[in-house]
């Protein structure tokens, strides 16, 4: 019996050394493996032997594109404007030793250089070229956060900005803004309506004026080439002159009377002396 147990303990330890040294490692990933405490080697994707017990697989890294989501942050840029703005950037791990050896954690790091660099560029930018050039602070961050990022053994594939826009008070500043500048802009709009039409009708005024000037001097120029003619007719006599004048004059004085506005009639005082000296002059 104890020959038994012993033959069955070095047959549990053949096999748990056996599964200690091969290791398969998963297509996608790389494994570093320290040897009593520093770094050996790392292990490919496939089928990989290490010496069991002197060998360990110290971190499992993968080698696909990483996501690291940038939080919202507030950035003050050069004319003291306040933006709300996040990022996504995507990452390669090339080199899993450096990775792993080079900083503390890489996730954490990257996320937090992204953030600096991002306050950084927007910080140099006035409120309207940040909301205007997201391609611009795009290269920008992808340049700055390679650099960094390149002793570590990750390469930045990309970086977008997801989402920048002003803080709530800042918005509400721009929203007033806009609405005074709208309301500037009809103001001025209305005052060149009225001054536009002020001279159009002084213009037509003028035009009126003219007209009514130049039809006065036509019916003065009538009136005279009448009054030419009828002189020239009477001569010396005064009977017609007087009967055209009165004439008018009662004509006159009957457009008066049937006036809607009129209130009073209007008689000469000397009517029937001046009747009885018409027909008096007739007979």
């Amino acid at each position: 019996m104890p020959g038994i147990v012993m033959v069955v303990i070095f047959a549990v330890l053949v096999f748990v050394t056996i599964g200690m040294g091969v290791r398969l490692v998963p297509q996608g990933s790389k494994w570093v493996v320290q040897r009593l405490g520093k770094y050996h080697k790392t292990l490919a994707p496939g089928l990989n032997i290490i010496i069991p017990y002197i060998d360990t697989v110290a971190y499992k890294v993968t080698t696909k594109d990483q996501v690291l989501d940038i939080q919202s942050q507030e950035v003050i840029t050069r004319d003291n404007a306040v933006l709300l703005a996040n990022a996504i950037a995507f990452i390669n791990v090339i080199s899993p030793e450096k990775a792993v050896y080079g900083v503390e954690s890489y996730h954490l790091a990257i996320q937090n250089l992204v953030q600096t660099s991002l306050r950084s560029i927007i910080g140099e930018m006035t409120l309207d070229d940040a909301l205007s050039s997201r391609d611009m602070i795009k290269a920008k961050l992808k340049t700055a956060i390679s650099d960094d990022i390149s002793d570590w053994g990750i390469t930045m594939k990309t970086v977008e900005i997801q989402d920048i826009k002003p803080s709530g008070t800042m918005q509400k500043a721009m929203e007033e803004q806009a609405a005074a500048e709208r309301e500037r802009r009809a103001t001025v709009t209305r005052a060149g309506g009225e001054k536009e039409a002020a001279i159009l009708e002084a213009e037509g005024r003028y035009e009126a004026s003219k007209r009514d000037a130049r039809a006065q001097i036509v019916l003065a120029e009538a009136s005279q080439a009448a009054i030419t003619k009828v002189t020239e007719a009477i001569t010396d006599q005064e009977l017609p002159a007087m009967y055209l004048l009165g004439e008018k004059y009662i004509h006159a004085i009957q457009e008066m009377g049937t006036s809607e506005n009129a209130k009073t009639l209007l008689l000469p005082a000397d009517i029937q002396a001046t009747v009885r000296g018409l027909l008096g002059t007739i007979k």
